[in-house]
């Protein structure tokens, strides 16, 4: 008797002539005389009474074709062989299409999936290679039969599919102290603990660089400041140890000096120790600066994986009010003003500001003077983004103003938005934390499928709600099933992150799996298009209706509820994301409109609007704006973002930063950015934010490109967007 079956991926499933049967009553429903089931399954019958335990797809097909050939319906055996050829050339011709898309480096949504590769270049484009030949393997190999169907359906969405059977996870915050005291120990070669600023900002490229290699998402430093702070005092007391060799004196004692603070000044009417120090100060700024220069150098230009793809990295800092901190702040905010190159804007690392009350947010705060020079940089270079510290559900009563550990207690953030902090299986931290992999509902077609079930509004919203719980489940199930997947991989196959940057890590032996440490990380699920859902559900979106808002939030918070439920469940660190579309931007819609037409205000665009932001094309002021979309980011604790569009040259205009700030602080609002205009020459990289920039005054060049953001970090070119974005980006208007 056959009791398995070998399937093409390589899986073995019982045995189920049921399978057969509906196979060949297919079969016989496009032939003159109709089915025979009792034909059918008397062919099922003798295959399954066959002497051997499994048999391959394929050997099944040839008996079927066989036993068919011998019965009186011959007619159907070719239909059959017909059919089968069919499906052999389709799963071909598929695969045949978007590798010769990859190869004649068109321009189209695969190889534009993400912005920030180059799918053109020959590494690129074996990252594509690899990536589209592996999304059908998970499908048929790794997904049940009920979440393939999900997927195929347009329900949800499976982020970094393709690195679903490496097992990686997906990001970390990085505890650079980790690395900076005990050194650096992955793969072929370590380094020794850093003695200098130099290396200290090596290292954190380092760390980061390598460890992009061993995940599938983005590298962040919760604590920028706090870690290379060290540093700056270890650097000055070896200018002291110089100045004393030079002067032919001893100024050991100044090793141990009070700082006020690192700023440079002319050593003119300076004597003795007080003209060593200053000259020790003055070198320490200048080391330092030029540490923070080739840290953004190296984060811009270092290529952690084909497609010249660099690190997707992020710094959080802004809290360390020592002197020497402080000095880390003053400095990458100077290179960070200055620009790279010929003066252009660094698209890496993602700077993220944390903004707190009696810390660097209010004219008495210690930091003030750093906060405001962090808004004007960010109206020059779109970055630092800002954490707010202060938000309901940023705060933290462990964290103590002279903890000087308190770094431990605040929220970070990668740049995208994602966003780990509260934790059920540990500490309450970001540091040595991340996501693990994530999810998103396609909230818009479930409003659509009940919107033409039902004419009335409260049994379709109602509707609406069942069919959400389904799709949540069906996620959540998703999760735990790849969580049992990624759980067999062992801490070898993660050299450096698995070897004490993720917590607990430090643990295990070189053979264990990396399951007792897993749940340290998050299982996220996302959404997107609440405002076309709304649309769908009720004729307006929340931007525009106290209605659509009420129910907005209903929606949202109805989803948070049932994540954190997941929790218990499946007892893992289940969130909710506000996912940051990219390559989903149009993918969901492409599909939905393919089905359901164009239906106005929903699928007329080729794009849903990001999470539970209001439509990019809506008009009203940034206060609006922040009021209604505000009150969602307390629901979604895996990661949000606020952003504002401002007109004109923001460079000589910081305070229009700090405005929007303080509607982040007024409103309640976790992450936020401002987008603004900034002309990009790609050819010699000068930048300015003049209108209509036609020609460079530089080169005289005539490749000008508008710097945009994206999904919270910056493209270096909006060539390398998916139609999707474009199109977004086309439809985006100033908030005023």
């Amino acid at each position: 008797m056959v009791k398995h079956v070998i399937k093409r991926d390589g899986r073995v499933v019982e045995f189920n002539n049921q399978k057969i049967i509906a196979a060949i009553l297919k079969a016989m429903d496009v032939t003159d005389n109709g089915q025979d089931i009792i034909l059918a399954a008397k062919i099922a019958d003798t295959i399954s009474k066959i002497n051997v335990d499994g048999m391959s797809v394929e050997e099944i097909q040839d008996c079927v074709e066989m036993e068919l050939m011998k019965s009186p319906r011959k007619e159907v055996a070719k239909k059959y062989i017909a059919y089968r050829n069919q499906r052999n050339l389709a799963r071909k011709a598929n695969t045949y299409e978007i590798f010769q898309a990859i190869i004649d480096a068109q321009v189209n949504d695969i190889t534009r999936e993400n912005a920030n590769m180059n799918a053109d270049t020959p590494a690129g484009m074996m990252m594509k290679f690899a990536s589209e030949a592996t999304k059908s393997y998970v499908d048929e190999c790794l997904l049940s039969a009920d979440v393939r169907d999900a997927v195929a359906g347009n329900y949800i969405h499976i982020h970094d599919k393709d690195y679903y059977p490496t097992k990686s996870l997906t990001c970390i915050q990085h505890p650079l102290d980790v690395i900076l005291e005990y050194g650096l120990k992955a793969g072929h070669g370590e380094s020794r603990p850093a003695k200098r600023i130099e290396t200290a900002s090596v290292l954190a490229c380092i760390s980061m660089e390598t460890v992009q290699n061993e995940m599938h998402g983005g590298q962040a430093i919760p604590a920028f400041d706090f870690y290379l702070a060290p540093y700056v005092r270890k650097t000055l007391e070896e200018e002291i140890d110089k100045v004393s060799a030079m002067m032919n004196a001893d100024y050991t004692e100044l090793k141990t000096a009070k700082i006020d603070d690192y700023i440079k000044r002319d050593l003119t009417g300076l004597q003795g120790a007080e003209r060593a120090l200053q000259h020790a100060i003055n070198q320490t700024v200048g080391r330092v600066h030029q540490a923070m220069e080739a840290f953004v150098h190296n984060m811009n230009t270092i290529h952690s994986r084909g497609g010249n793809q660099v690190v997707f990295s992020s710094i959080n800092y802004g809290t360390d009010t020592s002197a020497e901190g402080r000095c880390i702040i003053r400095e990458i905010l100077n290179t960070t003003y200055e620009g790279v190159g010929n003066g252009s804007t660094a698209i890496f690392p993602i700077q993220i500001w944390k903004k707190k009350r009696g810390v660097s947010y209010l004219p008495e705060d210690p930091n003030y003077d750093l906060y405001k020079f962090a808004c004007k940089v960010s109206a020059r270079r779109f970055f630092p983004n800002f954490l707010n510290l202060d938000a309901s559900f940023n705060q933290d009563d462990a964290w103590k103003a002279d903890d000087p550990k308190r770094y431990e207690h605040e929220v970070a953030t990668m740049g995208c938005r994602t966003r780990v902090y509260g934790n059920r299986f540990g500490p309450k931290t970001s540091i040595g934390r991340g996501n693990l992999s994530f999810t998103t509902i396609n909230i818009v077609k479930l409003a659509i499928e009940a919107m033409n079930e039902e004419d009335d509004k409260d049994a379709r919203i109602q509707s609406f709600f069942k069919k959400l719980d389904w799709a949540l489940e069906i996620a959540a199930k998703q999760l735990n099933e790849r969580f049992d997947f990624q759980k067999t991989a062992l801490k070898k196959q993660f050299p450096l992150l698995m070897n004490g940057l993720w917590l607990g890590s430090e643990k295990l032996e070189s053979e264990d799996s990396i399951e007792p440490v897993m749940n340290q990380g998050t299982l996220s699920i996302g959404f997107i298009g609440l405002a076309e859902c709304l649309i769908a559900l009720i004729g307006k979106h929340h931007g525009e209706s106290e209605e659509a808002q009420e129910l907005g939030l209903r929606i949202v918070s109805h989803m948070a509820e049932k994540i954190n439920g997941f929790a218990e469940t499946f007892q893992h660190n289940f969130t909710f994301l506000a996912t940051p579309a990219e390559g989903l931007a149009g993918k969901f819609t492409k599909r939905d409109k393919k089905v359901f037409g164009v239906l106005p205000g929903i699928t007329d665009k080729d794009y849903y609007t990001n999470s539970s932001h209001i439509p990019v094309y809506y008009h009203c002021t940034p206060e609006h704006k922040a009021k209604i979309e505000g009150p969602y980011h307390k629901y979604e604790n895996a990661g949000h973002i606020f952003y504002v569009e401002i007109d004109g040259d923001a460079t000589h205009n910081p305070e229009a930063i700090m405005k929007i700030v303080d509607l982040m602080d007024k409103y309640d609002i976790g992450y936020g950015s401002v987008n603004h205009n900034r002309n990009r020459c790609l050819d010699c990289g000068f930048e300015n934010a003049d209108d209509d920039l036609h020609e460079c005054p530089h080169c005289h060049g005539k490749h000008i490109d508008t710097l945009q953001r994206i999904t919270g970090y910056l493209v270096g070119t909006t060539n390398r967007w998916n139609s999707g974005k474009l199109a977004e980006l086309k439809d985006r208007v100033i908030h005023k």
